[in-house]
């Protein structure tokens, strides 16, 4: 067998696993198969990732993770862009109300490059945006989640996608990603939610008008998770 003809069938099985990894993911994106995931079955709680925004993303998603369990969802560790110093603030004051005793506490925080600023050039945000993803790299490796939850900052775009690359390459195949849009999306999908859509095993829209954005794809509505 020549190089050629081995790059060849290296690259044929991968378009086969992503082709079997996107139906998988399409079949079984629903409440009950995430449920089931982190269910009474399990024998140990989940490790989660959190991606943090930054204002109102921030704010949204600390009311979501107020509603988890703490003991089923540990360690949570939390990632939050560069100089983002109010979310690190906010976060931190959340979990030491949960859980005022430093020796039970279960969480980290992690900072990665921010992928686009706020009215940055789409041009220049790519540069950025491949900075953050290899500072995701070293954080999705290390961490090994098996729960990543986002509500759709800039920030979560890397994350999920070198989440996703492990799971392509059994590097992590045990991850699911739970993509919950912002309650400000009323009429349409973020970009975020836009690029997202095809690899995450639960999509949750807080608007009824959304769900038929989901292009094919199943998208669950809850009501408001969060305002």
């Amino acid at each position: 067998m020549t190089l050629l003809q081995f790059f060849l069938l290296l690259l044929g099985l991968v378009l086969v696993r992503l082709v079997y990894l996107l139906i998988t993911i399409r079949r079984n994106s629903n409440a009950n198969n995430v449920a089931s995931f982190t269910g009474t079955k399990r024998k140990g709680p989940v490790r989660t990732m959190i991606v943090m925004g930054s204002g109102g993303h921030t704010a949204e998603m600390l009311q979501i993770v107020e509603r988890l369990d703490f003991t089923k969802y540990s360690p949570r560790e939390y990632v939050i862009a560069a100089a983002d110093k109010t979310s690190v603030v906010k976060v931190i004051d959340q979990e030491v109300q949960r859980e005022p005793d430093l020796a039970k506490q279960a969480y980290r925080i992690v900072t990665i490059t921010r992928s686009r600023h706020v009215q940055q050039s789409y041009f220049t945000s790519i540069f950025t945006t491949l900075s953050a993803v290899l500072n995701s790299i070293p954080v999705v490796l290390k961490s090994r989640p098996e729960l990543i939850l986002t509500n759709g900052p800039g920030t979560c775009v890397p994350i999920c996608l070198i989440a996703f690359l492990a799971r392509l390459f059994f590097i992590n195949n045990n991850c699911k990603i739970v993509f919950v849009e912002s309650f400000c999306r009323v009429r349409s999908l973020s970009l975020s939610g836009q690029i997202l859509l095809w690899i995450t095993d639960l999509f949750v829209v807080q608007w009824p008008g959304l769900i038929e954005k989901g292009a094919g794809r199943k998208v669950e509505y809850f009501g408001r998770l969060s305002s």
